[in-house]
């Protein structure tokens, strides 16, 4: 495994041009493969670790970790001298195993302590350090989000995380009495109650559309959207990954459709952004909104709300803001007091993801999710995945049955009996575990869950 392949994506081309900023250097320079750049690559690396101590983001035993991770290994999906080093920037909680990484993440150490350096400095003098200091650095986070994604800075709005996102959305778009909003079954719970709300206060229409586990093509989930639309039909909101089957939705042929109906199309990419690899282009949506203390492992309470720049004037803010900012991006960050520690230290965990490189990480997910559920469904024929496994359309998150097992039961008696933290989803049409790994879980804890899923199909689950 070449250096070459840790800083370059492609030839040329850095897959990672913020991290050396985020240590306090200079964008890093690209060099060919060849032995002598390769040295000059590494003495480059080593100095920018050695230098690190001094610089705030990181500490210098994090760049470490990655460099050693370089050293190691290929960074292929099974490549477990290279995922070691990267489990080993993390102090997780080893004595339970974690598969519930869809609601919130642990956060690399290193940007934990970013987050807690800035915490305390603006412990010291709140007025001065908070607001003067600190705070103005989120223009600095909003050109990293908005390099990865894809957009302009002024589409960037830095939130709290994609509740607040996607609220802003629902609650910002004048709508009025009879106007149909168009949701699917599986979006989101929080999302389904502010459009309930919006129903009982403006007396909108609100549709939800069914589609069948896992579904037959992508086509087949545009035409659910298509047939379900009306001429009072304003607004679709979808899902980019369901939180439930983890279905990634075709995105871009459902705007396409809509567009030129005069249809708005809201996106929760609340699982999506940092756990799979795209771009805003891939997407050519409007609207967008997700949570970066999922798959990006920032620290909890960070989001980001992507806006289409001609469609701002129209969009209100959640908390009011003068009409002079009505098209700019900040008016949604116009929240009242906040810290500025946890939307700063976004920028280290971007960093330590582009580090590792999107289509690296999700090959791993993909490896891990594969690692059970492939394990389950060639040794019993009780076992039921909806999710798809061997297409694009799916990622780190996947749901689990036994037929002959109740969900919850089975939950309860992993988490009780043997430490394994998983989620319980009862749908009305599906019911099973939701499994989700990330990038510092071992392939003993995926293994282990694989064992104890077989065991309850052997024997099935204790009496109470």
């Amino acid at each position: 495994m070449s250096l070459d392949y840790f800083v370059n994506d492609v030839p040329g081309r850095s897959v990672c041009p913020d991290l050396p900023r985020a240590l306090g250097f200079g964008r890093l320079h690209s060099f060919p493969a060849t032995g002598a750049a390769m040295s000059n690559r590494r003495q480059f690396l080593s100095s920018v670790v050695g230098a690190s101590a001094a610089a705030p983001a990181f500490r210098p035993d994090a760049f470490r970790r990655l460099l050693r991770a370089v050293e190691r290994g290929s960074g292929a999906p099974d490549d477990e001298p290279y995922w070691g080093e990267i489990q080993r920037a993390f102090d997780t909680d080893r004595t339970m195993v974690n598969l519930n990484n869809g609601g919130v993440c642990p956060t690399p150490t290193h940007v934990l302590e970013a987050m807690i350096r800035d915490l305390r400095f603006s412990n010291e003098l709140p007025v001065n350090h908070m607001w003067s200091v600190l705070e103005p650095r989120i223009e600095s986070v909003r050109r990293d989000l908005a390099r990865d994604f894809g957009c302009d800075p002024e589409e960037m709005a830095i939130t709290r995380n994609a509740s607040e996102a996607n609220e802003i959305m629902i609650f910002g778009l004048d709508l009025e009495p009879g106007d149909e909003v168009i949701v699917t079954n599986q979006n989101y719970g929080r999302m389904l109650t502010s459009w309930d709300q919006r129903v009982r206060r403006d007396r909108i229409v609100l549709k939800q559309i069914a589609f069948k586990v896992p579904p037959p093509s992508p086509q087949y989930l545009v035409e659910q959207f298509r047939a379900a639309i009306t001429p009072r039909t304003k607004v679709i909101e979808v899902t980019h990954i369901t939180n439930l089957t983890g279905q990634i939705m075709p995105i871009r042929e459902i705007v396409e459709m809509a567009r030129p109906l005069g249809i708005q199309v809201f996106v929760d990419g609340a699982h999506a952004y940092a756990h799979f690899p795209f771009r805003c282009s891939d997407l050519d949506c409007d609207y967008y909104g997700t949570s970066l203390h999922k798959w990006l492992l920032a620290p909890v309470g960070t989001g980001f709300l992507y806006v289409r720049k001609d469609r701002q004037r129209r969009l209100w803010p959640l908390m009011a803001a003068p009409k002079e900012m009505d098209e700019n991006i900040r008016k949604y960050e116009e929240i009242g007091t906040h810290p500025a520690a946890n939307h700063n230290a976004i920028a280290v965990a971007l960093a330590f993801h582009r580090s590792i490189g999107a289509e690296r990480k999700v090959a791993r997910l993909r490896y891990l999710r594969d690692r059970w559920a492939k394990r389950l469904l060639a040794e019993s024929g009780r076992v039921f995945i909806p999710t798809q496994l061997d297409t694009p359309y799916a990622g780190a998150i996947a749901l689990v049955g036994i037929d002959g097992i109740d969900t919850t039961k089975l939950f309860s008696w992993l988490l009780d009996r043997h430490r394994i933290q998983t989620v319980a989803i009862v749908h009305p049409e599906f019911a099973g575990l939701r499994i989700t790994p990330n990038v510092f879980t071992t392939v003993d804890e995926v293994d282990l869950f694989a064992e104890q899923m077989l065991e309850a199909i052997r024997k099935g689950l204790p009496s109470a």
